[in-house]
C-alpha cells in the first residue's frame, strides 16, 4: 500500500504541479479551433511541446514556463526570501524584475505573452507613475489566482492569513470584487488540500465551517449545513469582506459529479466544450493535467490550476518523473518548492 503523502510532499507537489501544468500548456495554448489544435499537435498531447510559429509563445521551447509560471516563481521567491508574504518586496520585484522587460503589448515580455491585468498595471505604474495600490484593473482573468498559488501553499495551515494575503496580492492587479472573492476561494480550497483534506463532497461544508468561525472572510447567514437561519438570529459581528460564500460551494458538487455513474463525459477533455474555453475566472496527476491541456482554449489556466490541485493530492512523489525531467530549470524549482514547504511547517 502506497503511504499517504506528507505535508511537505503535498506542498511541494502543489507548487511543482502548477509549474508543470503551465509548461505543458505552452505549446498548445489558446486554440479555440480544436481541429487546428489536433492538426498542429496530434490527437492527444502527452508531453511538453514547442509552440508553432505564429502562435502564442512562438519562439519559446518545450518545457519552458509562460509568464504565469514566471510570476508564480517570482511570488514564491519573495515568500521564501522574506519568510512570508511581504507586499513591499513583491511589488519591488515586479518593478525591478518584470516591468522593465514589458512594453505594454500582449505578444511581448517574459514567457512570450503578457496578460491583460499585468499590461494594465504596467501602464498605470510605469507610464502614469501611479503608486502601488492604484494600478489594479478590472480584468476578469485567472492571472492573480495563478501567481497566488504560492501564497495559498505557504499559508495552508493558517486560513485567515491565507485569505488576507491572497486578497491583498490579488487587489494589486485585479480589483473586481467577484474576481478577488473567487481567487481567495480557490486559494482556500488549495490550502485545504495541502493541509491533507480530500477533494470530496465534504470539502464545501469544511470551508463553510471556516466562514462561520471567521477564518474565511465570506458573508453568510445560514445555519449549519446551509439551512435557513433561526428567526431572530443576529447577524455575525463581521459580515465578511465578500458578499457571498457561493464560490466555496461548487467544489462539493463537482466532486459528487465526478463520482456519479449517471454523469459521464468521454473523453474527459471535452468538458471544456460544456463549461467553455474562455479566460474569465468564472468559467491521477497525469490524467488531470493532460485532459486540461487537450481541451483547448485557455488551457494554460486550467492546467496550472489543475496541476496545483492534483499535485497537492498526490504529493511530489506522485508526479511522473518525466514531467519533472522535461521541465526547464527543474532542479532550481524543486529547491524553491522545498524551501517554501519547510517554511510552512517550521
Amino acid at each position: 500500500m502506497i503511504p499517504a503523502p506528507t505535508l511537505e510532499d503535498r506542498a511541494m507537489g502543489a507548487l511543482i504541479g502548477a509549474f508543470i501544468g503551465d509548461a505543458l500548456a505552452l505549446g498548445p495554448h489558446w486554440y479555440y479551433d480544436l481541429d487546428q489544435l489536433h492538426a498542429d499537435h496530434g490527437p492527444w498531447i502527452s508531453d511538453y511541446t514547442t509552440p508553432k510559429p505564429g502562435r502564442y509563445h512562438a519562439g519559446m521551447q518545450a518545457g519552458q514556463l509562460s509568464q504565469s509560471g514566471i510570476l508564480l516563481r517570482l511570488t514564491v521567491q519573495s515568500l521564501v526570501d522574506c519568510a512570508g508574504y511581504d507586499e513591499a518586496d513583491f511589488c519591488r520585484r515586479l518593478d525591478d524584475e518584470l516591468f522593465p522587460l514589458l512594453d505594454g503589448t500582449p505578444m511581448n515580455g517574459p514567457g512570450g505573452y503578457t496578460s491583460q491585468s499585468i499590461r494594465e498595471a504596467w501602464r498605470l505604474r510605469v507610464k502614469s507613475a501611479l503608486p502601488w495600490g492604484q494600478v489594479g484593473g478590472n480584468a476578469d482573468t485567472t492571472e492573480a489566482a495563478e501567481r497566488t498559488l504560492g501564497i495559498a501553499i505557504r499559508y495552508a495551515l493558517q486560513p485567515a492569513q491565507l485569505a488576507a494575503a491572497v486578497s491583498q496580492n490579488t487587489a494589486l492587479t485585479q480589483t473586481d470584487g467577484t474576481v478577488v472573492a473567487m481567487t481567495v476561494a480557490f486559494g482556500a480550497v488549495l490550502g485545504m488540500l495541502v493541509e491533507g483534506h480530500k477533494l470530496d463532497a465534504a470539502i464545501s461544508p469544511k470551508l463553510m465551517a471556516r466562514v462561520k468561525s471567521g477564518e474565511l472572510p465570506f458573508h453568510t447567514v445560514t445555519s449549519g449545513n446551509l439551512q435557513a437561519p433561526q428567526a431572530g438570529q443576529p447577524e455575525a459581528p463581521t459580515a465578511g469582506r465578500f458578499p457571498s460564500p457561493d464560490a466555496l460551494l461548487s467544489q462539493s458538487s463537482i466532486a459528487l459529479a465526478a463520482t456519479d455513474p449517471d454523469i459521464h463525459i468521454d473523453p474527459a477533455w471535452k468538458v471544456s466544450l460544456v463549461y467553455g474555453m474562455p479566460c474569465a475566472v468564472y468559467h491521477h496527476f497525469e490524467s488531470a493535467v493532460l485532459h486540461a491541456i487537450n481541451g483547448g482554449g485557455q488551457n494554460q489556466s486550467r492546467a496550472i490550476l489543475a496541476g496545483a490541485l492534483t499535485g497537492a493530492q498526490t504529493g511530489l512523489s506522485g508526479i511522473p518523473q518525466r514531467f519533472i525531467d522535461g521541465l526547464e530549470n527543474s532542479a532550481a524549482l524543486l529547491d524553491l518548492a522545498g524551501r517554501l514547504a519547510k517554511q510552512m511547517v517550521a
